[in-house]
């Protein structure tokens, strides 16, 4: 099963704390056997339902986009803000890899192979269910604050600044999808 997580997750790399590396790489494998969905599902169906079937952006290609925006932003918060405001890189992209880990509990597919929300996903979102499947894996909380407030749950809690750096990065790669202006 680690062979297929690292290449849905190529990022993995990223994390240079081999301990977080592994333990972040263990929740995508407990994830996906416990999942209806495959890794390859992962790469046709569309990364959230809320844009109707014909949304051509895959869940990997989210997921994907946002780990680099968040990556690339942390290095810039960084580069210009020194010791006032620092991004713990590993943290940072160990969560934004696991953001989205528990939405593989949420969805199921229907009788045409379609992914749609499940029972589960209706009682228990990708927040909660993602930061149970990281905290059954050992990650810190550190990373599991990142799961359980990038979305909109989050807004209730003061969030670290690495959470919100995934949290932007889910969202302004989500919101233009859902509820962009066109002219």
């Amino acid at each position: 099963m680690t062979e297929e997580v690292l290449k849905l997750w190529p990022e993995l790399d990223w994390i240079e704390n081999d301990d977080l590396r592994e333990k972040t790489t263990k929740a995508w494998e407990l994830a996906l056997e416990r999942s209806v969905l495959t890794a390859g599902n992962l790469n046709t169906i569309p990364f959230t339902l809320l844009c109707g079937p014909d949304l051509k952006v895959t869940f990997m290609d989210h997921k994907r986009a946002v780990v680099h925006i968040a990556r690339d932003s942390g290095r810039t918060v960084n580069d210009f803000f020194k010791d006032e405001l620092p991004v713990n890189m590993d943290v940072l992209i160990s969560g934004a890899i696991l953001a989205d880990v528990g939405k593989l509990l949420e969805y199921v597919l229907d009788d045409n192979g379609i992914a749609i929300q499940g029972t589960y996903g209706k009682y228990l979102r990708h927040p909660f269910s993602g930061v149970s499947l990281a905290e059954e894996c050992g990650l810190p909380p550190e990373v599991c604050h990142i799961i359980a407030t990038h979305a909109g749950e989050g807004n209730m809690v003061k969030r670290s600044t690495e959470a919100y750096i995934v949290h932007h990065a889910d969202f302004m790669t989500f919101l233009p999808f859902k509820e962009r202006l066109t002219i």
